[in-house]
């Protein structure tokens, strides 16, 4: 029988990336998409409602004072600097994209965090300032970049960020000693669970990607302090249709919607996740990361490495490693020859071509004995 993707011409293929927006970001387990097909079909409900309540249960879970389901963590971080921005005051939420006027709209921003979905900051007409240099930032530096303009600090929270970063925390401390705002992207922050909750309680606003946790791909968690959230939350799509519903001027959220069946996804993603013993979750990971190792070894030129330090985030990674020299092919050529194949398999350089990194948490043990199957196969 001919699959939903073939009939109308997609070609459907094994992701060894992992969580990844190009590739459509999660496969929701059994449990939450039940939850999500339930709440489509079991009839419908008022979405303020949903939102309030489902945010209830987020912040209670997470410790923090105020939460709500978003579009995907890029509209928690575009809404929460608009949170930032207008505050409660009505007006600048109709005027939001457009702050030239507002008395602040600027956010510093640590020069070498660049990085991809900073954009998501300006959206809602935040201007960042870089501080610091290329390979680091000191306090003072992100101190002197602080003027009369400056309403926040975005911050990219990574994680992994060394002694010559500013740290979160100590964003946090300079946020509070210059009466300004934290608003902080930390959308990969989903585990270990201590981490989890630290984050999302250091930041005024604080996005994550709920795809992480099993939620559909195109969901997130705004949360944070209580007024900034709500202030977002006005300014979110069910803001603006009450807005006008009030005779309010609407605020620019609208296109940040997201489905009844989605937010009940992250909600019981969530409670999943809290709920899980990651220890056996983590098990199954290394068991597919183990599988790489025992499947390619032996091929002249060819090694696989682990990495071994505590998993932060989503991501749980084998790199398999290549000496040209020997195999007569480099990173760049492996991933054509699997992105070619049947079915084709997508999986990312490092190392300027010198390796490529297979992530398993979204492979099955089958798939896992493909990829193993065909990179033997390119070697052959």
């Amino acid at each position: 029988m001919t699959g939903i993707y073939e009939q109308f011409g997609v070609t459907p293929g094994i992701n060894a990336r992992g969580n990844q927006t190009l590739l459509g970001g999660s496969t929701p387990p059994p449990e939450v998409q039940a939850a999500m097909d339930e709440a489509t079909s079991s009839g419908y409900v008022v979405f303020e409602e949903l939102l309030r309540k489902t945010g209830e249960f987020i912040a209670e879970t997470l410790g923090t004072e105020q939460a709500f389901v978003t579009s995907g963590a890029a509209a928690a971080i575009s809404l929460g600097t608009a949170a930032v921005l207008a505050g409660d005051d009505r007006d600048r939420m109709a005027s939001i994209p457009d702050t030239s006027g507002f008395d602040r709209n600027e956010f510093v921003f640590q020069r070498g965090h660049d990085y991809t979905y900073k954009r998501c900051f300006t959206l809602a007409g935040g201007k960042l300032v870089d501080v610091g240099r290329a390979d680091g930032c000191t306090v003072e530096e992100m101190e002197a970049g602080i003027g009369p303009k400056t309403a926040g600090i975005a911050y990219f929270e990574s994680g992994r960020w060394g002694s010559e970063w500013v740290s979160l925390d100590q964003a946090r401390e300079v946020a509070d000693k210059h009466g300004i705002k934290l608003v902080v992207d930390a959308a990969g922050q989903i585990y270990p669970l201590d981490q989890f909750m630290r984050v999302a309680r250091t930041g005024d606003v604080v996005a994550f990607g709920a795809k992480y946790i099993g939620s559909p791909h195109s969901t997130g968690i705004c949360t944070g302090r209580a007024e900034l959230v709500e202030s977002a939350f006005l300014q979110n799509f069910i803001g603006f249709e009450l807005a006008g519903i009030q005779g309010l001027a609407r605020p620019y959220g609208r296109p940040y919607k997201t489905d009844r069946g989605e937010v009940m996804g992250v909600a019981v993603a969530l409670r999943r996740w809290f709920s899980m013993n990651h220890e056996e979750r983590l098990a199954v990971e290394e068991d597919k990361r183990s599988a790489f190792a025992r499947g390619l070894a032996g091929i002249a030129g060819v090694t696989t490495s682990i990495p071994k330090e505590a998993q932060l985030g989503p991501n749980v990674t084998v790199f398999i490693h290549f000496d040209a020299g020997i195999t007569g092919i480099d990173g760049h050529e492996v991933i054509k020859q699997l992105e070619e194949g049947d079915p084709p398999i997508w999986t990312r350089t490092h190392d300027d071509g010198g390796s490529i990194g297979i992530g398993v948490q979204m492979l099955s043990d089958e798939e896992v004995e493909t990829v193993v199957e065909r990179l033997r196969d390119i070697f052959a």
